[in-house]
């Protein structure tokens, strides 16, 4: 976390502050200007002339991490008016003057207040304190699964209810069928893989899941889920994003053909819009002045990143669905396919030898749109 502010509100805080950034040189550390002289103007130090109260609503809306090194209840007062949701509020911490507790206090989970406190407090020699059950009973957070991978939740209406079946302990199954298979106890770290709690258990079809008598179900999965569960059974999906969708087209094909047919194929074919992590064609011209601005808009349209690539990479990927007619006109016998295929299996800048899978051919919707999506196994 790079944008974290330290608000001291004392002499002996400040120096607590300047301590941290010992450790920590890229965040900043704000303070009354009352105390300028005593540290002969440190420019290390932002000095300030307004209220804390003023100081603290700036802060608090404008940082990833807020690090308050005052007291408890000092803190919660000045933050409450500001608090909107744990989706968008920032980190909060305190810690006391002298640096022995850091305490986690607002968006431990998806904040990420909890992991910040014990990162800081392993700098410092301190002790992190963490309240969220399940960190303390050493169990899944429902809300974080699959987080440091890139996963998103369908819908986080369920959320809550299986957060506390979880920490209770209740039966917990988890069906997974795409997405990295080392989700628990450290993201995407497999050095870091821990057992999971014994009352989660894993099954290998959501046949099994739902007879499994388990009271929430945990699902991983890139495909649309349909007459799942039912009853008082809590489910949360996660969708990894594992499809690379290719795109054949011509120059002037607009966006709204182009996502219409990017969802039917996916509506078609069971798979979930969610999963999408990027689209994929051709460079039409070496400076990109000739490219499609339809796909650009298609793009921006379903939010993901569209990469567009040279005609001779696209010519040397086997494909089951080579075209004459695309070799006369592109260069290359396959455009959807072959650029579905080079995206998914270059994952972070790799090499491209990342193990994946074209899980939809080519889909034809004339005259001038090609469909196909590869799937992305290790991410």
């Amino acid at each position: 976390m790079q944008n974290v502010e330290i608000l001291a509100i004392t002499k002996n805080g400040v120096g607590t502050g300047l301590k941290i950034l010992e450790s920590f040189p890229e965040w900043a550390v704000h303070a009354p200007d009352k105390f300028a002289t005593a540290y002969k103007g440190n420019k290390r130090v932002e000095w300030y002339a307004e209220p804390t109260s003023a100081k603290i609503a700036s802060l608090f809306e404008r940082c990833e991490g807020l690090v308050c090194l005052f007291s408890l209840g000092a803190t919660i007062r000045l933050i409450a008016p500001h608090m909107k949701s744990k989706k968008t509020d920032p980190a909060v911490l305190v810690i006391d003057e002298e640096a022995n507790f850091v305490i986690s206090v607002l968006s431990g989970h998806i904040g990420g207040a909890n992991r910040l406190a014990g990162s800081i407090a392993e700098r410092l020699g301190a002790q992190p304190v963490i309240t969220t059950a399940a960190d303390v009973k050493g169990t899944i957070a429902v809300d974080m699964v699959g987080r440091d991978l890139g996963w998103v939740i369908e819908d986080d209406a369920a959320v809550t209810a299986v957060s506390a079946l979880m920490v209770n302990g209740e039966k917990i199954g988890v069906y997974q069928d795409a997405g990295r298979r080392d989700w628990y106890g450290g993201g995407g770290d497999t050095g870091n893989r821990r057992q999971l709690p014994v009352n989660v258990t894993t099954y290998k079809t959501l046949e099994e899941l739902n007879r499994s008598g388990a009271k929430a179900h945990l699902i991983i999965s890139d495909k649309i889920i349909t007459r799942h569960g039912g009853g008082d059974v809590h489910t949360v999906v996660y969708r990894p994003p594992t499809l690379i969708v290719g795109v054949g087209l011509h120059r002037d094909t607009t966006a709204e053909t182009i996502t219409g047919g990017i969802r039917r194929t996916l509506e078609e074919r069971g798979l979930s819009i969610k999963s999408v992590a990027g689209l994929a064609s051709i460079r039409k011209s070496r400076d990109g002045s000739g490219d499609v601005p339809g796909l650009a808009k298609a793009a921006e349209d379903l939010g993901v990143p569209l990469t567009l690539l040279a005609r001779e990479l696209l010519a040397g990927v086997n494909v089951p669905n080579p075209s004459r007619v695309v070799q006369a006109f592109e260069g290359t016998p396959s455009v959807s396919e072959a650029a579905c295929m080079v995206v998914a299996a270059t994952v972070e800048g790799g090499d491209g030898s990342a193990p994946c899978s074209l899980v939809v051919e080519k889909q034809k919707f004339p005259p001038d749109l090609t469909v196909a999506v590869a799937r992305r196994e290790a991410v």
